[in-house]
């Protein structure tokens, strides 16, 4: 006798082999429309991968073209501008419209640890007395990023930030356009039980440091038995000189009884912000 078939459910047929997935080769698109795919990659990519790519991408990366695209795509009053302003005085520089959209530096305060939220990283402190110290604010400050503050002793200290404005994002002819203003602002105040004394220096340089423009303020003193009062200094550079490419912001500060520890001026949200004309 034969051999029995062996009992059961038949074997499943094999499954057919899954064909291979074409892969689309972005390279392989016209330029133009390349372009128009790169200009949906966030900009830290583009420069940081996507140039890396090839020739051809790094060509374009490095254009216009590409950033006119993504700029384009802010349909406010003031993206409309800085459009405009783009496409009018364009960058000299290779991929200086690409640092631009990678650190969007119109409207951003350039001033880093503006509250003392770090310390006293990113400024040049010069001490007196017993120094700078960071405390809590007395008083709200509006719209600060941290409600703390940097405050002085008996003696004057000073503190100082120079910005590089190239490094920030803004290309040579933009700032030598004649269409953007550069607003300087600054908070300071007084505890309730001691006065202080206050100033501030803003200076506008030319690569050299020269200084092309200045502002300065030194108001009254805060006098003893304030309530805790608090100030905003606030100005506004316009109809900027050619040749501006550093921003150097200092403020100073010191009590008005002479008290060991800091019982000085209190300073806080110190701010550098570009601005572009509508008009």
């Amino acid at each position: 006798m034969g051999a029995l078939a062996p009992r059961g459910r038949p074997a499943p047929a094999a499954a057919p082999k899954p064909e291979p997935e074409e892969v689309l080769d972005l390279s392989q698109l016209p330029p133009e429309l390349l372009v128009v795919v790169l200009s949906h990659v966030p900009p830290r990519w583009l420069l940081g991968s996507c140039r890396l790519v090839c020739r051809g991408w790094r060509t374009l990366v490095d254009g216009q073209a590409l950033w006119l695209l993504i700029l384009a795509r802010d349909q406010s009053a003031a993206g409309r501008a800085l459009l405009a302003l783009a496409r009018s005085h364009p960058p000299t520089a290779r991929a200086a419209l690409g640092r631009f959209c990678l650190r969007r530096p119109i409207g951003r305060n350039l001033i880093r640890n503006s509250c003392g939220q770090e310390g006293l990283r990113k400024w040049m402190v010069e001490n007196g007395g017993d120094g700078w110290a960071v405390e809590e604010n007395k008083t709200t400050v509006p719209g600060a990023p941290a409600q703390t503050c940097f405050v002085t002793s008996f003696r004057w200290c000073g503190k100082k930030q120079v910005l590089d404005l190239e490094e920030e994002g803004l290309w040579p002819e933009l700032l030598d356009s004649g269409r953007i203003d550069i607003c300087v602002s600054d908070w300071w105040g007084a505890r309730h039980d001691c006065g202080c004394q206050y100033r501030l220096v803003v200076q506008l340089t030319d690569a050299s440091q020269a200084v092309l423009d200045k502002f300065s303020a030194a108001p009254d003193p805060i006098q003893q038995w304030n309530n805790d009062a608090c100030f905003q200094v606030i100005h506004v550079f316009s109809n900027i000189k050619k040749g501006v490419r550093f921003v150097s912001f200092e403020h100073w500060g010191q009590d008005t009884q002479f008290w060991a520890g800091h019982f000085g001026a209190r300073v806080t949200n110190s701010s550098v912000t570009v601005q572009v004309h509508l008009s």
